[in-house]
């Protein structure tokens, strides 16, 4: 039933984590395209329009409303300082790579479109980015798969390792206390003055 569900919604799931914030979503979808269930392509292609499709919805947020978009959510302010801050520092690079910042994603695009930003320059670099970005987190969620399968093939001898270990250190620990216990010394009770020099 969930396979179904996954390849049915999948790609449009891929499209709205996307369109959203998403790197989870894109490395989840990627880790379903190396089980069989999605493409890695078509879902490199979703992420890669739902990414698009959010940042030029945003951008012309800021357009329309420009900075009062920001000023009057209380925690947009902060973001919006340090999108500011870099965007003077970096320029176009910072344009390019704000979609890899964490917490930038989605308040860049509506600072860029509050300042004036040319609008055929930020969909080409908008477009450029989330190609670049949808290509490395797909293919990373593609290779995580890959790891999440090799590490279950090996499971059953992981459980019997980490059994074997546990048992280990019962026993351990078991003769510790028969130790102390026979000795009728316990935890040692030396104060600091009773200590042998």
């Amino acid at each position: 039933m969930l396979e179904a569900f996954i390849l049915r919604w999948g790609y449009a799931a891929v499209a709205v984590g996307t369109f959203l914030e998403g790197e989870v979503v894109l490395i989840a979808g990627g880790a379903l395209a190396h089980r069989g269930l999605l493409s890695l392509p078509v879902v490199v292609l979703a992420a890669f329009v739902g990414s698009v499709t959010g940042d030029q919805l945003w951008f012309h947020v800021g357009r329309r409303a420009g900075r009062s978009f920001v000023t009057r959510r209380p925690r947009l302010r902060e973001p919006a300082r340090r999108a500011e801050a870099r965007l003077a520092r970096r320029g176009t690079a910072f344009v390019l790579g704000f979609r890899f910042l964490y917490g930038l994603r989605t308040v860049t695009p509506i600072i860029l479109g509050a300042t004036g930003y040319s609008t055929t320059r930020f969909l080409v670099l908008n477009v450029v980015s989330a190609a670049v970005w949808a290509t490395i987190f797909g293919t990373l969620g593609f290779a995580l798969g890959a790891s999440l399968e090799s590490l279950l093939r090996r499971a059953v001898r992981v459980e019997e390792l980490l059994a074997a270990a546990v048992v280990v250190g019962l026993l351990l620990w078991m003769a510790t206390r028969a130790r102390r216990h026979r000795s009728g010394a316990g935890p040692s009770t030396l104060t600091p003055s009773s200590r042998p020099e």
